[in-house]
């Protein structure tokens, strides 16, 4: 894709995250996009992510679900606020609350597709609805419950230094 993901504006100071952070050489570095009302990750599981011969663990799926829906959060909020993602200050979600049902093996040899819809805007909250797509079936849904980062734990601005 040439378009921006939601995480590739997130802060630097704020793109450490393991599973969307895209400073972190280790981690998974999922982008999430919009789909019309819908967001979108594709991501192609590595073999270690394995639980049993043929299918990913239950921690990678939580995990891909998390940080897509505080993605989703992020990019929610901006268009609520009629901004575009690259204007200041940055918005930045954390997990509340993850609720993660897992319905069938999630198989570790494709792509695993997340789409998420937003279930509610309210303030600092956002609330996401995911489901999770592998070999055209829905193997997982979860809920995320996202709130915008406390101010205390952004970077700081840039200072003007009078210029």
């Amino acid at each position: 894709m040439t378009k921006k993901a939601f995480q590739d504006y997130y802060p630097d100071d704020l793109s450490y995250c393991y599973g969307c952070g895209r400073l972190n050489e280790l981690g998974l570095q999922i982008k999430s996009y919009w789909d019309g009302d819908e967001s979108v990750c594709i991501h192609q599981p590595k073999p270690h992510y394995m639980a049993v011969p043929g299918f990913a663990y239950g921690g990678l799926i939580a995990s891909l679900i998390d940080c897509h829906s505080t993605g989703t959060a992020a990019a929610a909020k901006y268009r609520a606020e009629n901004r575009s993602m690259d204007t200041l200050p940055p918005l930045r979600f954390l997990t509340a609350s993850l609720h993660v049902n897992y319905l069938l093996p999630t198989p570790i040899d494709g792509l695993i597709e997340i789409r998420g819809r937003v279930k509610e805007v309210k303030g600092r909250k956002v609330v996401v609805e995911s489901r999770l797509i592998a070999g055209g079936k829905v193997c997982a849904t979860g809920e995320v419950v996202a709130v915008q980062i406390p101010e205390h734990m952004m970077p700081a601005a840039p200072k003007d230094n009078g210029k």
